[in-house]
């Protein structure tokens, strides 16, 4: 798995010969699972077709503000473009724009997504021998890696001009490594696995009838999300929820029961570094689970008695079997002495960290797009969040585990 998988990468085109490569360069990271929009020079398109780059990318190329052979003339939003992009490339990158970029000269679509872009900017220059070793080039390139843009560094050969030596935009192949590389330095959770449980379980009463609750699995979910982008290997036991994964770093293990999460979960976390129970698992079963569907009761007085037992307590189990270097992460849902609860099963399930919500709380718990949490450790420091969406909750939550395994 690429750890460019699910980035999303904005590709600025300028006008050089080796805009040619753009084009492989874009079959590179969408083959690597990057979702890529592409932003050219006019000038460009003399040297590369938008045709071929839209084709290759999937998405719309763009190279001014508005398409005037167009009725309806929409406006190509350069600061949604910027916002939008997890890294932004500019590949090529001639000398010409390559010194509009240090003086801040805004005279085009590229020019004026590249001033708004809030993420990481690589570049790969391209350009002839004499141009590329020119005192003015060398400060530019001095100028914005000193703003902590990166550099991917031309190779050495045959230049257009004919002449033999540096300037020649890398290879694709070169920038994609030099990109993976960059941010595979960068991921705080690469080489590690994580097991994370997710969503309800239900319990059968018949073949078509089932003890649940409401959980949605939206928490889970961005949990798992959040730990693939942070370079992780993902175990998702997820219960039944329609929610899709989005990320090639996540194995999705289905289930429907609490029995059968117990099995996954014991089947997966000796191997694990991190495992996150973010699950709302049945706490008790049918004890006779009827396996024809039952009647309703004709006689309208009448009424059912459903004897439950008891599930396995899955966090307790793995707490017992727990491993020296293994951080276990559980979650508790309170409606009273939140705190004190959430406190006692933290130490008595052994685990290292608990995220408590509150049904209390507005916007917080299941069948929502928020949650609102407070951090327990098993150092006694308690941390408070303000309400938040789950994706932003599910960086808060990693925020603090790793601060806690490199502490």
């Amino acid at each position: 798995m690429s750890v460019l998988s699910g980035k999303k990468i904005l590709l600025g085109v300028t006008a050089g010969i080796a805009a040619y490569k753009s084009s492989y360069l874009v079959r590179l990271f969408v083959k690597a699972g990057a979702e890529v929009k592409v932003v050219m020079t006019p000038a460009a398109k003399d040297f590369v077709t938008p045709l071929t780059l839209s084709t290759l990318s999937k998405n719309p190329v763009v190279s001014s503000f508005y398409d005037k052979d167009q009725d309806n003339e929409l406006w190509n939003s350069h600061v949604e473009l910027a916002l939008w992009a997890d890294l932004m490339l500019i590949a090529p990158l001639t000398a010409n724009t390559m010194a509009k970029m240090t003086e801040g000269v805004c005279d085009n679509l590229l020019m004026a997504t590249y001033l708004s872009a809030k993420s990481d900017v690589y570049f790969a220059p391209a350009m002839d021998l004499d141009m590329y070793q020119h005192d003015t080039t060398r400060k530019n390139i001095e100028t914005l890696t000193e703003r902590g843009h990166k550099m991917i560094p031309p190779g050495t050969g045959e230049l257009a001009s004919g002449l033999e030596g540096e300037g020649r935009m890398a290879e694709p192949e070169d920038i994609f490594r030099f990109i993976e590389d960059d941010i595979r330095s960068g991921l705080p959770l690469l080489g590690k696995k994580v097991l994370i449980t997710a969503g309800p379980t239900y319990e059968a009463i018949d073949p078509v009838r089932f003890v649940g609750n409401h959980s949605s699995g939206k928490m889970g979910y961005s949990l798992a999300q959040e730990a693939a982008r942070l370079g992780a290997h993902v175990y998702l036991i997820s219960g039944p929820t329609s929610l899709p994964v989005e990320h090639s770093g996540i194995e999705r293990i289905n289930v429907v029961s609490a029995e059968e999460m117990y099995q996954a979960t014991h089947r997966y976390v000796d191997d694990m570094d991190i495992a996150i129970f973010s699950a709302a698992v049945s706490d008790f079963r049918p004890k006779v689970v009827s396996t024809e569907k039952i009647k309703k009761a004709k006689d309208a007085d009448q009424h059912m008695t459903l004897e439950l037992v008891r599930t396995k307590d899955i966090l307790a189990s793995v707490g017992k079997i727990k491993k020296s270097g293994q951080f276990i992460v559980g979650f508790a849902l309170e409606t009273e002495n939140e705190f004190e609860n959430a406190r006692s099963k933290m130490t008595e399930k052994n685990l290292d960290m608990i995220v408590l919500n509150s049904l209390r709380d507005k916007g917080a718990g299941f069948k929502s797009d928020t949650n609102k949490i407070s951090i327990l450790v098993s150092d006694g420091r308690v941390i408070d969040f303000e309400l938040k969406v789950k994706e932003e909750v599910a960086e808060d939550i990693f925020n603090e585990i790793i601060k806690n395994i490199h502490a």
